[in-house]
C-alpha cells in the first residue's frame, strides 16, 4: 500500500508540473503581441528551470515503480524546459536570437515526443500519449511561428491549453486519491494495474536508456542544423541545448550505475564528454576564437568507443551498431582541424540523428511491450555457447556485489580508467602561438579527467572501495586544477614557487595512494606509479626544467597503463573465462576479498546450500548466517567444541555471552514442564519474530547437549533465547537443532550487514557462509527481560526492530488470558463490569527505559546478534 501511495504522489507531482509548465507557456503565448512578450524572457527562463527541476525529480522517483514511458516523458520534458529556459535567459540578456537558438532544439524534442506518444498509443497509455502528442505539436507550431512572422502562436497556446486541462484534472485526481488513502478518486484517474515483473532482471532493467538516446538526438539536431540549412551558422545560443544534453547524460550515467548497467553508464559518460566539448567550441567561437582540435584525443576516443561497441554486443547487435556511429564521429573530428564546425562531422551527426530516433523508438517499445522488436539480443551468447573458450558472466545482482557490504551501484572502474586514458592523451597536445584557448584541450582534460573521475570516485565510495574512491577523487581534482590552470589561460609565462609547492603536495598524497595499491593489485600499483611520473613532469614544468618530450612520454605511458586497466575491467566483468590478469597484490591482507576461495560461500536461497552448511556445522564447524536483522555467527549446540570455538572467535568476548536460538517451540517441548506457563504462552504469542527473551537459566538446558560449553551461553542466572522470523535460519535449525549465536563481527565493531563482511571481519575462523546479500534490517532485535515474569513484570534491555508498545500489547493479552481464564462467549455480557475490574487489578507492571547492565544481564547492548 505504501508503494502504491508513493507511486501516486510522484505521478501527481510529475503531471501537475507538466500542467504548470503548460499553463506558464499558454499564458505567455496568448498574451504575446508583435515585438512584445507578456512575461520577460529572463523571468520565463527562470520559471521554466524550476518546473524542469520538479519534473526531473518526478521522473527519477517514478523509476521506482518501473514505468519507462512515464520516466522518459518526465525527463524529456524536463530537458526541453531546462534547455529552452536557458535559451530564454540568453535571449533576455541579448546574447542569442530566438529563431537561431530555439529551432534546432525544438525540432529534436518535437520528434522525441512524437515517438513517445506513438509508443503510448500502442500501449494504451491515453494520458501520457495525449500529453506527448500535444506538446510535440506545440513545439512544431512554435517552430513555424519563429520561422514565419505571420504565423501566430495561437495554435501553440491551444496545444498547451489541452495539456493544462488534462494534466490538472488527472494530477489533481491522483493527489486527492493520495491524500484520502484511495477513498476518493475522480473518474478516469486510476493508475493502470500492472502485473508483477517476470524476473529480477526485469526489475533491474535500465529505464533511463531512452532518455540518453533522446539527448543524443538533441545534440545531433543542433550540430546538423547548419548542414541541413535550418540555421546559417552555429552560435552561442545553441550552447544551452548541448550542455543540457550533457548534464542529463551525466545523470543517465549515474542512474545506469544504479540500474547495474555498466555498459550503458560508460557509453553515456563518453557521449556526455562530447556534448560539453561541442558546447565549449561554440562558446569559444562566440568570443572570437577558432579552436583547433588536436588529433590524438579524438583518435583515442574512437578506439575506446570501438572497444565499448564490441562488448555491447552482449546486450544486442543494435547497440553495437549504434555505438559505431560515434566511432565514425570521433574519426571525423580527428580528420578535420576545425572539428565540429566542418561538414564531415555535421554529416555524421545527421546520421546519428536518424539512428538515435530509430533506436529510441525500438528501445522504448521493447521496454514497455511484451512483443519485442528483434535487436540481436542474445546473439553473442548463442555464438559463444558453441565454444568452451569463452564463458559470459550471468548479469544478475551478484555480478556487481562488492567485497565489503552492499551497494546500490555497479562498479565504475571501467569509466574511471577510460577517463584517465582520455585525460592523459588530451594533454599531449602542444599549445601553439595562438594560446591555450586556441587548442581544444580544456574540455577533453577537465570533463573526463575531472568531472567523470569525481563521479567514479563517488560511486566507488558508495561501494565501499576506499582506495579506488580515493584515487579517482584525487585524480579528478588534479586533472581539473591542472586543466583549468594550464589550458584555461591561467598559467601564464611565469613559473612560480607557489605552483611548485602545490604540485609537491599532490605528489605526497599520490605516494599514499601508491602504497595503498600494494595491497590491491599490480595494475593499480602501475597506474598510481605512472601517475606519479606525470606529477613529476608538472613539477619540472613549473620550475622551468622540463626536458623536451618527457611530459609527452610519461603521459603516453600512463595512458597505455590506464587503457589496459580499462580493457581488463571491461573484459573481466563480461567473461567468467578467460580473465585478463590485473596481478595479485604485492602485500596480501588476511580476510581481504570476501574469502570466497577460503571457505564455502553458498547462496542461502537454495535448499542444497543450507544442507551443505548444516553438514559443516554437524562436523563441528561455525558459520555465518543471515537473519531477519543482521548476519550472525552460529554453532550447533550439540557440538560443544564448535560452541567454544565460536565464543573464542570474538575478540575480547569474555563479557559477551552467546544466545540460544530455536526453530520453534517444539524444540523446547520436552522441557515445557520446567518453564513458567505465562512465559511459555508469551513465547508462543511473540514468536517467530525479532524479539529476544532473557529467561531464568534452568535444568532444561541439559537437553541440548551443550555439556561444558553451556557456560558460554548466557550468564549463571539467565539466558537469552530467540525464535527468529527467518526462513533460512529456521530451515538450518531444523537440520542441526538449536544453535548458539553471537554477532558476526569483532566486539566493538559495527554490525555485519552483508555476507561478504563475515569473512572480511572474522577471517579463517569461519568455516562457511550462507549468502543472502544485504540484511533486511540494519537494526538489532528487541531484547525483553522475562526473569520476573512470574510477578507480572517485564523489562527491556534494548528496543530494536519490534517497538516497545507492540511487545507490551502481546504481554498484556497473555496476562489477561492467565488472569481470567477461558470464558464462554455466552456469559461475556453478564461478566463485563466484574471482569474489567479484575483485569485492571492484574495489569502488568512494566519497566520504563533500558535496565542498567549488571552481572545478571546476559545481554550486552553492543552484541547485535540478539
Amino acid at each position: 500500500m505504501a508503494q502504491v501511495d508513493s507511486e501516486s504522489l510522484h505521478f501527481s507531482v510529475g503531471i501537475l508540473a507538466i500542467s504548470g509548465g503548460s499553463l506558464l507557456l499558454l499564458v505567455n503565448d496568448y498574451g504575446q503581441t508583435a515585438g512584445r512578450e507578456l512575461i520577460p524572457n529572463t523571468a520565463l527562463g527562470v520559471l521554466l528551470l524550476i518546473i524542469a527541476a520538479l519534473l526531473a525529480y518526478s521522473g527519477v522517483r517514478r523509476n521506482l515503480s518501473h514505468n519507462p514511458l512515464c520516466v522518459c516523458l518526465s525527463l524529456t520534458l524536463s530537458a526541453l524546459w531546462c534547455g529552452s529556459g536557458l535559451v530564454h535567459i540568453l535571449v533576455g540578456q541579448g546574447v542569442a536570437q530566438p529563431r537561431i537558438a530555439m529551432v534546432p532544439g525544438l525540432a529534436a524534442f518535437a520528434l522525441t515526443l512524437l515517438i513517445i506518444g506513438t509508443v503510448g498509443v500502442l500501449q494504451k497509455e491515453v494520458v501520457l500519449s495525449v500529453i506527448a502528442f500535444a506538446i510535440s505539436l506545440a513545439c512544431a507550431h512554435q517552430i513555424a511561428g519563429l520561422c514565419t512572422v505571420t504565423f501566430g502562436q495561437g495554435a501553440t497556446a491551444a496545444n498547451y491549453l489541452l495539456v493544462c486541462f488534462l494534466g490538472a484534472y488527472f494530477g489533481s485526481g491522483r493527489l486527492l486519491s493520495y491524500i484520502t488513502n484511495g477513498q476518493v478518486q475522480l473518474p478516469g484517474t486510476e493508475l493502470r494495474k500492472k502485473g508483477e515483473p517476470a524476473s529480477t532482471q526485469a526489475q533491474e532493467q535500465n529505464d533511463f536508456t531512452p532518455v540518453g538516446l533522446a539527448m543524443n538526438l538533441l545534440s545531433a539536431s543542433v550540430l546538423a542544423c547548419r548542414l541541413l540549412g535550418v540555421v546559417l551558422e552555429l552560435s552561442a545560443g545553441l550552447v544551452p541545448w548541448l550542455w543540457t544534453a550533457g548534464v542529463f547524460q551525466l545523470a543517465v550515467c549515474v542512474l545506469s550505475y544504479r540500474a547495474m548497467d555498466t555498459l550503458m553508464a560508460t557509453f553515456y559518460g563518453f557521449t556526455a564528454v562530447l556534448k560539453f566539448a561541442e558546447g565549449y567550441s561554440l562558446l569559444l567561437a562566440h568570443f572570437g576564437y577558432e579552436p583547433y582540435s588536436p588529433v590524438p584525443f579524438p583518435t583515442v576516443f574512437s578506439v575506446l568507443f570501438f572497444v565499448l561497441a564490441l562488448f555491447s554486443t552482449q546486450k544486442s547487435i543494435a547497440d553495437c551498431l549504434y555505438q559505431l556511429f560515434y566511432v565514425a564521429y570521433c574519426i571525423s573530428i580527428a580528420a578535420q582541424p576545425r572539428g565540429f564546425f566542418q561538414g564531415g562531422t555535421q554529416g555524421v551527426q545527421a546520421a546519428i540523428f536518424v539512428a538515435s530516433a530509430l533506436m529510441l523508438l525500438v528501445t522504448l517499445y521493447n521496454k514497455v511491450s511484451p512483443n519485442r522488436v528483434p535487436t540481436g539480443e542474445g546473439l553473442l551468447k548463442a555464438l559463444l555457447a558453441r565454444t568452451s573458450r569463452f564463458t559470459l558472466r550471468p548479469h544478475d545482482k551478484e555480478l556487481h556485489a562488492p567485497y565489503l557490504g552492499f551497494s546500490r551501484y555497479a562498479d565504475a572502474e571501467v569509466l574511471g580508467h577510460a577517463s584517465s586514458v582520455l585525460a592523459a592523451f588530451a594533454i599531449t597536445a602542444t599549445v601553439g602561438s595562438g594560446g591555450p584557448l586556441a587548442v581544444l584541450v580544456l574540455p577533453w582534460a577537465v570533463v573526463p579527467g575531472g568531472l567523470l573521475q569525481l563521479l567514479c570516485g563517488s560511486v566507488a565510495f558508495a561501494r565501499g572501495k576506499t582506495l579506488e574512491s580515493t584515487a579517482f577523487t584525487f585524480y579528478g581534482i588534479m586533472w581539473t586544477v591542472w586543466g583549468l590552470t594550464r589550458y584555461g589561460g591561467l598559467y601564464g609565462d611565469t613559473r612560480g614557487f607557489n605552483l611548485a609547492v602545490g604540485i609537491i603536495c599532490f605528489m605526497l598524497f599520490n605516494c599514499f595512494v601508491t602504497v595503498g595499491a600494494l595491497f590491491l593489485n599490480k595494475a593499480w600499483f602501475a597506474s598510481s606509479l605512472t601517475f606519479q611520473l606525470i606529477l613529476i613532469s608538472f613539477l619540472l614544468d613549473a620550475v622551468g626544467a622540463l626536458p623536451y618530450g618527457y611530459d609527452i612520454g610519461v603521459t603516453i605511458i600512463f595512458g597505455l597503463v590506464s587503457f589496459y586497466c580499462f580493457l581488463a575491467c571491461l573484459f573481466n566483468s563480461s567473461f567468467e573465462t578467460p580473465q585478463l590478469p590485473l596481478g595479485e597484490p604485492f602485500i596480501k591482507l588476511s580476510g581481504f576479498g570476501g574469502g570466497k576461495d577460503s571457505c564455502p560461500h553458498v547462496p542461502a536461497r537454495k535448499a542444497s546450500s543450507v544442507h551443505q552448511i548444516a553438514e559443516i556445522m554437524k562436523h563441528g564447524g561455525i558459520c555465518g548466517m543471515p537473519t531477519d536483522t543482521v548476519y550472525v555467527l552460529v554453532a550447533a549446540c550439540n557440538q560443544p567444541e564448535a560452541v567454544e570455538k565460536a565464543y573464542k572467535t570474538k575478540v575480547q568476548a569474555q563479557d559477551r555471552p552467546m544466545s540460544l536460538w530455536i526453530s520453534s517451540l517444539k524444540q523446547l517441548e520436552p522441557s515445557k514442564h520446567l518453564i513458567n506457563p505465562v512465559l511459555w504462552d508469551f513465547m508462543k504469542a511473540a514468536w517467530p519474530s525479532s524479539i529476544s527473551m532473557v529467561i531464568p537459566r534452568g535444568p532444561w538446558m541439559d537437553l541440548f547437549g551443550l555439556e561444558n560449553s553451556a557456560k558460554y551461553i548466557g550468564t549463571p542466572q539467565s539466558i537469552a533465547i530467540r525464535n527468529p522470523d527467518c526462513t533460512v535460519a529456521t530451515h538450518l535449525m531444523n537440520l542441526v537443532g538449536p544453535i548458539a549465536v553471537t554477532s558476526a563481527n569483532p566486539t566493538g565493531e559495527a554490525d555485519t550487514t552483508h555476507h561478504n563482511q563475515v569473512y572480511a571481519k572474522l577471517g579463517d575462523k569461519v568455516d562457511g557462509v550462507l549468502c543472502d546479500g544485504p540484511s533486511p534490517e540494519n537494526i538489532a532485535s528487541t531484547v525483553v527481560d522475562c526473569t520476573k515474569i512470574e510477578s507480572g513484570q517485564i523489562g527491556f534491555f534494548r528496543v530494536g526492530v519490534i517497538p516497545k508498545s507492540k511487545v507490551l500489547q502481546i504481554f498484556e493479552e497473555v496476562q489477561k488470558k492467565h488472569s481470567v481464564g477461558q470464558v464462554n462467549p455466552s456469559f461475556e455480557s453478564d461478566l463485563s463490569e466484574d471482569q474489567e475490574e479484575g483485569q485492571h487489578e492484574t495489569e502488568p507492571v512494566t519497566l520504563e527505559g533500558p535496565i542498567s547492565q549488571s552481572e545478571e544481564n546476559p545481554v550486552n547492548e553492543e552484541d547485535e546478534s540478539l
